[in-house]
């Protein structure tokens, strides 16, 4: 018997901007434009696959920015972008663009403004000689800047894209304007929007390349009055469109009065995530000032509602995902439990980063002494404890303790004690004086805290 050594199979040659999804030979990625997305993605988004972006905040417009980074990554490719919405051209016009035209960027999309400033100035911090050699610490992913496919460029918000560029991509029917209405509509009909997107994907199937399908803000007042069940029934038959053109992907936002529960009721927001292949939800924090102090670095949290998985039963974004914190790439971080997700957006870029607590939680400084309202268990007058059963011996309870602070007694001088009751001046002091309420301190104490929950 004669053995043949196998050959090397070639590689299929992808067009620009597009990837092998590193858990699945038979999946392509395309980039969202935000490298910290796609890295919460998996990668990037698939094709056939829909992303669905939910921003509730009235106050801002994080959504409709994510759609502005897929299209600008679109034209910067070289692919196809259709973009559903009545005032297409003004919103391509408000995207932004690349800072050197190309993806070889030599700015860290990681690094904002602060961090430029810093590292400009000649001032450095002095730290203990064990710590100067480690790694700075990142919350984020940096930018493939060595890549050479063109994946992922590098935007920047205050740059916008030239008009030559759209006028080019236009003529060249690279970008394809489609509004929600037709003619003589004088509301918009799902079913009829659908059949004209099923037109398109039909006309650019025998085209090399792949398109992307942008629908900014679905839900909004161009498309009338919609109820849950118009847009439940939008939503699958897009996916279902998708699954049958392999070379399309679709990125939608809904308008932030349908991004909750209130809207469409209870479940509604799991439903969403259900009827698309990956879901991610952007709650800013405009609408609670209170959240803004407790997290100042950061202008919202993360929720990952859905993830997208199209040829596997566990989704890339589990095993490949570095800001998540599951995967092995992770570093100390992996096997811990799923990190917690929040987003900022600077002056010149949007990143998706993990959250954490400032120093003790919020705290700007750092205490090397109790603090003045600090509370010695140790010295309480009093602890006031329940009667133990008979079931309860032998465990350890907690312990409460409550101490009332005494008002401060004023005690008049000796000038002021020679002066008689009914004299003019101890009215006035009795008068100025001011009556201080008793404070109440609380205290807890266990020793087992994992037992008592909060």
């Amino acid at each position: 018997m004669s053995f043949k050594r196998r050959a090397p199979s070639k590689q299929v040659t992808l067009p620009p901007g597009t990837r092998v999804s590193p858990s699945s030979p038979s999946t392509i990625l395309v980039s969202t434009g935000i490298p910290s997305l796609d890295d919460i993605l998996g990668g990037g988004l698939p094709l056939t696959c829909s992303l669905a972006i939910l921003a509730p905040d009235h106050h801002s417009a994080y959504g409709e920015l994510v759609q502005k980074y897929f299209v600008s990554q679109g034209i910067a490719c070289g692919q196809r972008v259709c973009i559903i919405d009545d005032d297409a051209l003004s919103f391509t016009k408000e995207c932004m663009w690349t800072t050197t035209g190309s993806s070889t960027a030599s700015e860290h999309p990681a690094n904002d403004e602060e961090d430029e400033k810093s590292a400009q100035s000649d001032e450095r911090i002095k730290i203990a000689w064990r710590y100067e050699g480690m790694k700075k610490f990142q919350t984020t992913v940096p930018s493939d800047s060595s890549s050479t496919d063109d994946y992922c460029h590098t935007f920047d918000l205050t740059r916008r894209i030239p008009v030559s560029v759209i006028q080019d991509a236009c003529s060249a029917q690279r970008v394809i304007l489609l509004g929600t209405y037709e003619r003589g509509d004088t509301e918009v009909s799902t079913t009829r929007l659908l059949r004209r997107i099923q037109d398109i994907l039909e006309r650019t199937s025998s085209d090399v390349g792949f398109i992307r399908l942008c629908i900014p803000a679905v839900g909004s007042t161009q498309w009338g009055d919609v109820d849950p069940v118009d847009i439940c029934t939008f939503l699958h038959s897009l996916r279902r469109l998708l699954r049958q053109y392999p070379h399309a992907c679709a990125s939608l936002s809904l308008a932030p009065h349908i991004c909750t529960d209130a809207w469409g009721g209870y479940g509604w927001i799991r439903k969403v995530g259900w009827l698309t292949d990956c879901c991610v939800s952007m709650t800013g924090f405009g609408a609670n000032p209170s959240l803004v102090s407790l997290f100042p670095s950061h202008h919202g949290l993360v929720q990952i509602l859905r993830l997208p998985a199209p040829h596997t039963i566990l989704a890339a974004s589990d095993k490949y995902s570095t800001l998540r914190g599951l995967s092995s790439s992770a570093g100390a971080n992996a096997g811990s439990g799923e990190n917690n997700l929040a987003f900022k957006c600077t002056r010149k870029r949007l990143i998706f980063e993990t959250m954490h607590l400032d120093v003790e939680g919020g705290v700007a400084e750092r205490r090397t002494t109790p603090s003045a309202t600090a509370i010695s268990q140790d010295t309480s007058p009093a602890h006031v404890t329940a009667p133990v059963s008979d079931n309860d011996k032998g465990r350890s309870l907690p312990t409460l303790a409550v101490e009332f602070e005494r008002a401060a007694e004023e005690t008049p001088d000796s000038g002021m004690s020679q002066v008689g009751p009914s004299s003019p001046a101890s009215l006035n002091a009795t008068a100025t004086s001011k009556v201080k309420k008793l404070k109440k301190k609380v205290a807890f104490q266990s020793d087992r805290p994992d037992l008592c929950d909060f």
